[in-house]
Protein backbone atom coordinates (compact mmCIF):
# COMPACT_ATOMS: atom_id res chain seq x y z
CA UNK A 1 0.00 0.00 0.00
CA UNK A 2 2.91 2.21 -0.19
CA UNK A 3 2.85 3.05 -3.95
CA UNK A 4 0.05 5.66 -4.85
CA UNK A 5 -3.19 4.46 -5.67
CA UNK A 6 -5.26 5.08 -8.72
CA UNK A 7 -8.04 6.63 -6.39
CA UNK A 8 -5.35 9.21 -5.73
CA UNK A 9 -4.32 9.92 -9.26
CA UNK A 10 -7.86 10.10 -10.94
CA UNK A 11 -8.77 13.28 -8.40
CA UNK A 12 -5.21 15.10 -8.96
CA UNK A 13 -6.13 14.29 -12.54
CA UNK A 14 -9.40 15.50 -12.65
CA UNK A 15 -7.74 18.61 -10.60
CA UNK A 16 -4.95 19.07 -13.53
CA UNK A 17 -7.43 18.93 -16.15
CA UNK A 18 -10.27 21.10 -14.68
CA UNK A 19 -7.71 23.74 -13.28
CA UNK A 20 -5.80 23.39 -16.75
CA UNK A 21 -9.17 24.47 -18.54
CA UNK A 22 -9.96 27.46 -16.13
CA UNK A 23 -6.74 28.95 -16.41
CA UNK A 24 -7.25 29.01 -20.60
CA UNK A 25 -10.70 29.51 -20.69
CA UNK A 26 -11.56 32.47 -17.91
CA UNK A 27 -15.71 32.19 -18.71
CA UNK A 28 -15.53 28.33 -17.44
CA UNK A 29 -13.36 29.35 -14.75
CA UNK A 30 -16.08 31.84 -13.79
CA UNK A 31 -18.84 29.90 -14.44
CA UNK A 32 -17.45 26.97 -11.83
CA UNK A 33 -15.90 29.31 -9.30
CA UNK A 34 -16.84 29.65 -5.27
CA UNK A 35 -18.81 32.96 -5.78
CA UNK A 36 -21.55 33.54 -2.40
CA UNK A 37 -24.32 35.85 -5.12
CA UNK A 38 -24.73 33.66 -7.43
CA UNK A 39 -25.10 30.69 -5.19
CA UNK A 40 -27.78 32.10 -2.66
CA UNK A 41 -29.28 34.59 -5.18
CA UNK A 42 -28.77 32.53 -8.38
CA UNK A 43 -29.44 29.33 -6.98
CA UNK A 44 -25.95 28.12 -9.00
CA UNK A 45 -25.31 25.48 -6.56
CA UNK A 46 -23.02 23.23 -8.55
CA UNK A 47 -20.14 25.62 -7.09
CA UNK A 48 -19.73 24.58 -3.90
CA UNK A 49 -18.42 21.92 -5.65
CA UNK A 50 -17.03 22.44 -8.92
CA UNK A 51 -14.79 25.40 -7.20
CA UNK A 52 -12.76 23.11 -5.52
CA UNK A 53 -11.44 21.91 -8.58
CA UNK A 54 -10.01 24.98 -10.05
CA UNK A 55 -6.96 26.66 -8.78
CA UNK A 56 -5.47 30.34 -9.54
CA UNK A 57 -2.18 29.34 -11.00
CA UNK A 58 0.04 26.66 -11.20
CA UNK A 59 1.62 26.99 -8.02
CA UNK A 60 -1.89 26.79 -5.86
CA UNK A 61 -2.56 23.90 -7.89
CA UNK A 62 1.13 22.48 -7.33
CA UNK A 63 0.85 23.09 -3.73
CA UNK A 64 -2.34 21.23 -2.88
CA UNK A 65 -2.01 18.38 -5.35
CA UNK A 66 1.61 17.75 -3.20
CA UNK A 67 -0.03 17.87 0.19
CA UNK A 68 -2.79 15.46 -1.15
CA UNK A 69 0.05 12.94 -2.67
CA UNK A 70 1.83 13.37 0.80
CA UNK A 71 -0.80 12.27 3.09
CA UNK A 72 -3.18 10.38 1.01
CA UNK A 73 -1.69 6.98 1.40
CA UNK A 74 -1.92 7.36 5.05
CA UNK A 75 -6.00 7.98 4.81
CA UNK A 76 -6.08 5.20 2.46
CA UNK A 77 -4.25 2.50 4.89
CA UNK A 78 -5.92 3.95 8.08
CA UNK A 79 -9.56 3.37 6.39
CA UNK A 80 -8.74 0.02 5.16
CA UNK A 81 -7.44 -1.26 8.27
CA UNK A 82 -7.65 1.09 11.62
CA UNK A 83 -5.88 -1.85 13.65
CA UNK A 84 -3.67 -2.01 10.94
CA UNK A 85 -2.47 1.42 10.96
CA UNK A 86 -2.77 2.14 14.79
CA UNK A 87 -1.19 -1.89 15.80
CA UNK A 88 0.60 -3.35 12.68
CA UNK A 89 -2.02 -6.37 12.19
CA UNK A 90 -3.18 -5.63 7.97
CA UNK A 91 -4.82 -9.25 8.18
CA UNK A 92 -8.30 -7.73 8.14
CA UNK A 93 -7.41 -4.74 5.52
CA UNK A 94 -10.07 -3.78 3.22
CA UNK A 95 -8.61 -1.72 0.84
CA UNK A 96 -11.96 -0.80 -1.28
CA UNK A 97 -12.88 0.57 1.86
CA UNK A 98 -10.08 3.01 2.11
CA UNK A 99 -10.27 4.24 -1.34
CA UNK A 100 -13.61 4.65 -1.22
CA UNK A 101 -13.07 7.00 2.31
CA UNK A 102 -10.16 8.57 0.92
CA UNK A 103 -12.74 9.85 -2.05
CA UNK A 104 -15.39 10.69 -0.03
CA UNK A 105 -13.24 12.54 2.82
CA UNK A 106 -12.12 14.51 -0.31
CA UNK A 107 -16.01 15.56 -1.93
CA UNK A 108 -17.25 16.16 1.29
CA UNK A 109 -14.24 18.76 3.06
CA UNK A 110 -15.05 20.28 -0.54
CA UNK A 111 -18.46 20.90 0.58
CA UNK A 112 -18.08 21.35 4.05
CA UNK A 113 -15.50 23.47 3.15
CA UNK A 114 -17.26 25.98 1.09
CA UNK A 115 -20.54 25.35 3.25
CA UNK A 116 -18.84 27.15 5.98
CA UNK A 117 -17.79 29.85 3.69
CA UNK A 118 -21.05 30.70 2.54
CA UNK A 119 -22.13 30.90 6.49
CA UNK A 120 -19.39 33.08 7.09
CA UNK A 121 -19.52 35.25 4.18
CA UNK A 122 -22.97 35.13 3.24
CA UNK A 123 -23.76 38.75 3.69
CA UNK A 124 -20.58 39.37 1.35
CA UNK A 125 -22.25 38.50 -2.16
CA UNK A 126 -18.89 39.89 -4.05
CA UNK A 127 -16.64 37.18 -2.63
CA UNK A 128 -15.41 33.78 -4.43
CA UNK A 129 -12.84 31.72 -3.86
CA UNK A 130 -11.39 28.83 -5.87
CA UNK A 131 -9.01 25.42 -4.90
CA UNK A 132 -9.23 22.25 -3.82
CA UNK A 133 -7.86 23.53 0.27
CA UNK A 134 -10.99 22.49 1.43
CA UNK A 135 -10.63 18.92 0.54
CA UNK A 136 -7.03 18.35 0.82
CA UNK A 137 -7.63 20.11 4.49
CA UNK A 138 -9.92 17.25 5.04
CA UNK A 139 -7.68 14.70 4.02
CA UNK A 140 -4.63 16.47 5.94
CA UNK A 141 -6.70 16.14 9.28
CA UNK A 142 -8.43 12.91 9.10
CA UNK A 143 -4.30 11.37 8.56
CA UNK A 144 -3.74 13.71 11.54
CA UNK A 145 -6.67 12.41 13.36
CA UNK A 146 -5.23 9.07 12.74
CA UNK A 147 -2.06 9.72 13.93
CA UNK A 148 -0.63 12.57 15.30
CA UNK A 149 2.69 12.06 16.37
CA UNK A 150 3.34 11.70 12.66
CA UNK A 151 6.05 13.93 11.20
CA UNK A 152 5.07 16.99 8.82
CA UNK A 153 7.59 18.09 7.22
CA UNK A 154 7.27 22.17 6.71
CA UNK A 155 8.83 23.53 3.78
CA UNK A 156 10.82 20.10 3.37
CA UNK A 157 13.37 21.54 5.92
CA UNK A 158 11.61 21.28 9.76
CA UNK A 159 10.18 18.58 10.69
CA UNK A 160 7.16 18.64 13.60
CA UNK A 161 4.55 16.30 15.04
CA UNK A 162 1.11 16.65 13.18
CA UNK A 163 -1.05 17.62 16.41
CA UNK A 164 1.40 20.92 17.01
CA UNK A 165 0.88 21.74 13.36
CA UNK A 166 -2.52 21.04 13.58
CA UNK A 167 -3.31 22.97 16.20
CA UNK A 168 -1.23 26.19 14.54
CA UNK A 169 -2.77 25.40 11.10
CA UNK A 170 -6.95 25.65 12.88
CA UNK A 171 -5.35 28.81 14.84
CA UNK A 172 -3.74 30.87 11.92
CA UNK A 173 -6.83 29.99 10.24
CA UNK A 174 -9.27 30.94 11.99
CA UNK A 175 -6.72 34.39 13.21
CA UNK A 176 -6.53 34.70 9.21
CA UNK A 177 -10.30 34.67 8.46
CA UNK A 178 -11.47 36.94 11.19
CA UNK A 179 -8.50 39.69 9.58
CA UNK A 180 -8.87 38.51 6.02
CA UNK A 181 -5.58 37.52 5.67
CA UNK A 182 -3.90 37.04 2.61
CA UNK A 183 -6.19 36.65 -0.63
CA UNK A 184 -6.64 32.77 1.08
CA UNK A 185 -9.92 31.05 1.81
CA UNK A 186 -9.20 30.26 5.57
CA UNK A 187 -13.01 29.44 6.25
CA UNK A 188 -13.02 26.24 3.42
CA UNK A 189 -9.29 25.23 5.07
CA UNK A 190 -11.27 25.11 8.35
CA UNK A 191 -14.55 23.47 7.15
CA UNK A 192 -12.48 21.19 5.26
CA UNK A 193 -10.14 20.05 8.63
CA UNK A 194 -13.67 19.91 10.64
CA UNK A 195 -15.20 17.52 7.65
CA UNK A 196 -11.55 15.15 7.71
CA UNK A 197 -11.04 14.89 11.51
CA UNK A 198 -14.88 14.37 12.39
CA UNK A 199 -14.71 11.53 9.45
CA UNK A 200 -11.73 9.78 10.99
CA UNK A 201 -13.39 9.65 14.47
CA UNK A 202 -16.58 8.79 13.70
CA UNK A 203 -15.35 5.99 12.02
CA UNK A 204 -13.10 4.81 14.95
CA UNK A 205 -14.37 6.25 17.65
CA UNK A 206 -11.32 4.51 19.65
CA UNK A 207 -9.47 7.34 18.76
CA UNK A 208 -11.06 9.56 21.11
CA UNK A 209 -9.10 7.53 23.77
CA UNK A 210 -6.14 6.41 22.12
CA UNK A 211 -5.69 10.36 21.17
CA UNK A 212 -7.60 12.05 23.75
CA UNK A 213 -5.57 15.05 24.60
CA UNK A 214 -4.12 15.77 20.67
CA UNK A 215 -7.99 15.99 19.56
CA UNK A 216 -8.89 18.31 22.47
CA UNK A 217 -5.77 20.05 21.40
CA UNK A 218 -7.07 20.57 17.99
CA UNK A 219 -10.86 21.43 18.92
CA UNK A 220 -10.77 24.14 21.11
CA UNK A 221 -9.83 26.61 17.75
CA UNK A 222 -12.91 25.17 16.48
CA UNK A 223 -14.73 26.33 19.63
CA UNK A 224 -13.12 29.56 19.40
CA UNK A 225 -14.05 30.11 15.69
CA UNK A 226 -17.91 29.06 16.26
CA UNK A 227 -18.51 31.43 19.51
CA UNK A 228 -16.72 34.21 17.09
CA UNK A 229 -19.20 33.05 13.74
CA UNK A 230 -22.70 33.26 16.50
CA UNK A 231 -21.01 36.65 17.82
CA UNK A 232 -20.17 38.48 14.68
CA UNK A 233 -23.94 37.07 13.46
CA UNK A 234 -25.93 38.43 16.30
CA UNK A 235 -23.86 41.95 15.30
CA UNK A 236 -24.75 42.11 11.70
CA UNK A 237 -28.68 41.69 12.30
Amino acid sequence: MGDISIVTLVIIGINVLVSWKGFNDYSFFDKYKFQVGSILHNKEYHRILSSGFLHVDLTHLLFNMLTLFFFANSVITFFASPEGFLFGDFSNAKINVGYGMLLLIFLASIVGGNLLSLLVHKKDNWYSAVGASGGVSGVLFAAIAAFPEQKIGLYFIIDVPAWAFAILYLGYSVYGMKTNLGNIGHSAHLGGAIVGMLSTILFYPALLQLNTYYILGMVVPLVILFVMILRDNRNRK
